[in-house]
């Protein structure tokens, strides 16, 4: 499978997983939902798919694992700082590109 390829069915996949919870309730269900499970699976359903979906790009886009680990430990920490999405991307961005000239 090519490159773009990958690219593009990522980018249909994570639609899909992020747009079908919010519509079957819509489209299935006439009554309010009062199930707290069924509440709370909906709700997580899109973030869990989205985190297996980019946490395995993550590691290996760098091309040395350590850097990519050392680099999301950081934005880990900033964003439990509760740092702007911002301020966390340009902090792994700097790290990666740092180390890259290090190691």
């Amino acid at each position: 499978m090519s490159e773009i390829t990958y690219k593009i069915l990522c980018v249909i996949i994570m639609c899909l997983a992020t747009y079908i919870p919010r519509v079957i309730p819509i489209t299935f269900f006439t009554k309010k939902i009062n199930s707290r499970f069924i509440k709370d699976f909906l709700y997580y359903v899109p973030y869990g798919v989205l985190s297996a979906m980019t946490f395995p790009a993550i590691l290996f886009c760098v091309g040395n694992i350590y850097i990519a680990i050392i680099a999301t430990i950081v934005a880990i920490i900033l964003s439990l700082c509760k740092q702007k999405l911002i301020v966390v991307a340009i902090a792994a961005v700097v790290v990666v590109y740092g180390l890259s000239f290090i190691m």
